[in-house]
């Protein structure tokens, strides 16, 4: 019998269906969370490739200096790369990214509509034909200047007089000589407007420092005199006059002792506006604050009346006026009383006469070119096509603006814009809840405050309407054949728009400034911020960069114009742009300590480029406020976006994080490199600090920098003394 194979009982399934089942849609799963993993880590490291991310990662790349430590030197690191390949222009003092956009602007604003207008301004003027011609000739008209004319005290002198002399000056000639005399709204009043005086605001050699001749002013103190002495002799040469040269020095000297008086008398502590303002009638000022000359007394009532009769506006002893300047005043009166009405007569129409200078001859021209190249470093004059769009945009900024505007403004930019702001100005008011210095009752005034800032962004609507332009411009007709005539009207022109404000309501939807301009502004008075066509361009500003370097870009810009509000002057102006103190007592005191930690941090900053001097840190304390607040707020915002719409792309060829970009185009936009002479005029007159010391300054108070870039805290940017306001 054949033994067969006992049959095996069937295997047992390992798995069941129901098992497999799960398996399956667990396996799947898994498998989509690897792919969605796989994704996010492929977008997470994604590389911006569009144009506009490449040209920034270009600039940004080209402009830097990676071998330096970001955490020892920031701005040398952003900057480095600018600094060794740019050379400051002969015909500029000081040179940056900025003047790089400005110098496009111009390439722009060359076009055909421009060059129209420059022909009639100034090619067909025939200027080296007339020499020094048009000024001379119209100098009797303010009484002529002394020391250039023959027998001056016996034909003008007997019947001179101060008021007339700087009336003129101010209404017909747009120069304002011992008095700062202007219209505009009242501070504790913002609807209306009113008439101001004020200090002589400035002078020939910039700043009282100057004027004492002594160590590293005395070249500038001389070329000063040199460039008077000269000018007067070339005037008294082409109109046949003889020249005493020991005369003419002896009077340049007294001119410049007598300014020099006159700057020692003005006040440069004007921290708060609330005691600028002194509200008056003009009875009171000829009461208090009048002087003399020869013994002819200072009427302020017909000085005020020569000035406001050319616009048909009657002012009496009765007319309210703000004097910001009693101090001034009167100090004024015991300056005026050490000199002559001849020698004050010579002062006054030379501040004028040095100013006219850029509009004549070459040879005219060349006596000013001198006394710059010593006083700035400039070294020549700009081109003449330059020099005519500039003076074109200057005078005719709205019809400019509207060239520029057609030509270069996209209004896609808006929409952007308008997210920034709100963005900003909402991280500005949530950050004012974390403030304990700052008790409720002055955060709330200060949120109300800061929801009423308006905003206005690229340029007024009505610059595009021919018909509103027509009428801007229907007072003023120029001559193909007469440059200095023209110049003249437009001198005119502008004041007579001022003064004729004076009975009128403020209107605060005028837009004041150009769209042409390569700036932004906030006013106190009217409680709002401007961001003009011009600085809304690469590297501020542009739609298709990422978003990191436009919050470091225009996103600082609005956070510091924001913070403005806020500022040591513009604190004192409520939402609706009146003068008025809405701080508790207790918020002020603990504001100007912490502004005080400020100005102290910036008065430590040295600079080599000028000869070492210290920067003034309350001089640029209003600047400073507003870049730390803008930076921290600017950044904030910046987080806030990443937050609602994910991280960016990265930039090509540039191995750094958005947060590292975000600093970085911020210090790039302050790029820039000066003249030793520009240098030194920066620290003593302007009031923002240079721009070196704008990026280390805000930065070393900015503790997400450090964190951005790893710096340890023995890191030259990383500060000891944290300061922070807002």
């Amino acid at each position: 019998m054949t033994e067969t194979d006992t049959p095996k009982p069937a295997k047992k399934p390992r798995f069941t269906s129901l098992e497999i089942g799960l398996i399956t849609i667990v396996s799947l799963f898994l498998i989509i969370i690897v792919i969605l993993i796989i994704v996010f880590a492929i977008q997470s490291n994604e590389i911006c490739t569009t144009a506009d991310c490449t040209q920034s990662a270009s600039r940004l790349i080209e402009n830097m200096d990676a071998t330096v430590d970001p955490c020892d030197n920031f701005y040398q690191y952003a900057c480095g790369g600018w600094l060794k390949k740019s050379i400051i222009p002969e015909a500029q003092s000081k040179h940056g990214l900025q003047n790089i956009l400005k110098d496009n602007m111009e390439v722009i604003l060359k076009g055909d509509s421009i060059l129209r207008v420059c022909v009639k301004l100034l090619y067909a003027s025939l200027i080296e034909l007339k020499g020094g011609a048009p000024l001379f000739d119209m100098l009797p008209d303010i009484f002529e200047w002394p020391m250039a004319v023959d027998n001056w005290d016996n034909v003008y002198g007997k019947t001179w007089r101060l008021e007339d002399v700087i009336a003129r000056l101010n209404w017909k000639y747009g120069t304002e000589v011992l008095i700062s005399f202007f219209i505009r709204a009242d501070d504790r009043d913002s609807a209306k407007h009113i008439i101001y005086f004020d200090q002589q605001m400035s002078f020939g050699l910039l700043s009282i420092d100057y004027y004492s001749c002594k160590g590293r002013f005395a070249e500038a103190c001389r070329a000063y005199e040199q460039f008077m002495f000269d000018l007067a002799k070339l005037i008294r040469t082409d109109r046949g006059l003889k020249i005493n040269e020991a005369d003419i020095r002896a009077e340049v000297t007294r001119v410049v002792n007598l300014e020099k008086d006159i700057a020692s008398a003005t006040d440069l502590q004007r921290r708060d506006p609330a005691l600028l303002y002194n509200k008056m009638q003009l009875s009171t000022m000829n009461r208090i604050f009048s002087f003399e000359v020869d013994f002819q007394k200072f009427n302020w009532t017909y000085y005020t009346a020569k000035i406001m009769d050319t616009v048909n506006t009657k002012v009496n002893d009765s007319e309210k006026i703000i004097n910001y300047s009693p101090s001034y005043y009167g100090k004024l009166k015991n300056v005026l009383s050490k000199y002559t009405k001849r020698d004050v007569q010579n002062y006054v129409v030379w501040r004028f006469v040095m100013q006219m200078v850029g509009e004549l001859s070459q040879a005219y021209r060349n006596t000013r070119n001198v006394f710059l190249k010593v006083l700035t470093g400039k070294a020549s004059e700009d081109a003449l096509w330059r020099w005519c769009a500039l003076y074109v945009n200057g005078n005719l900024g709205k019809a400019v603006g509207r060239l520029y505007v057609q030509e270069a403004f996209s209004d896609n930019s808006k929409e952007l814009m308008e997210e920034m702001i709100k963005d900003i100005r909402e991280v500005f008011i949530s950050n004012l809840d974390d403030l304990s210095w700052m008790d409720e009752e002055t955060k709330n005034a200060a949120k109300e405050k800061a929801r009423a800032i308006r905003a206005r962004i690229g340029y007024s609507e009505d610059i595009m309407n021919d018909e509103y332009l027509d009428n801007a411009y229907k007072d003023l007709s120029y001559s193909g054949e007469e440059y200095f005539q023209n110049v003249l009207q437009n001198l005119a022109y502008r004041t007579k728009k001022q003064l004729q404000k004076l009975r009128r309501k403020v209107n605060k939807n005028d837009w004041f400034f150009g769209a042409a301009v390569i700036n932004a502004f906030y006013s106190a008075s009217l409680n709002e911020i401007v961001f003009p066509a011009g600085i809304l361009q690469p590297p501020f500003f542009n739609k298709g960069q990422p978003k990191s370097l436009n919050y470091g870009g225009i996103g600082m810009v609005i956070g510091h114009e924001i913070t403005h509000g806020f500022d040591d002057n513009g604190r004192s102006y409520n939402k609706d742009g009146n003068l008025m103190n809405w701080w508790t007592p207790e918020s002020t005191k603990n504001f100007l300590e912490l502004s005080r930690c400020i100005a102290s941090q910036y008065s430590k900053f040295s600079w080599d480029l000028a000869n070492g001097l210290h920067l003034n840190g309350n001089n640029t304390l209003e600047e400073n406020i507003a870049d730390n607040g803008g930076i921290r707020q600017a950044y904030q915002a910046y987080k806030k976006f990443v937050k609602r719409n994910g991280e960016e792309p990265l930039l090509p060829g540039i191995d750094l994080s958005h947060d590292q970009l975000f600093f970085l185009n911020f210090a790039q936009i302050w790029c820039g490199s000066y003249r030793p002479q520009q240098a030194v005029i920066s620290i003593k007159i302007d009031i923002h600090s240079p721009v070196m010391f704008r990026v280390l300054g805000s930065l070393q108070n900015f503790p997400e920098f450090a964190k951005a870039f790893n710096c340890n805290k023995n890191s030259n940017m990383v500060s000891d003394n944290v300061c922070r306001v807002w």
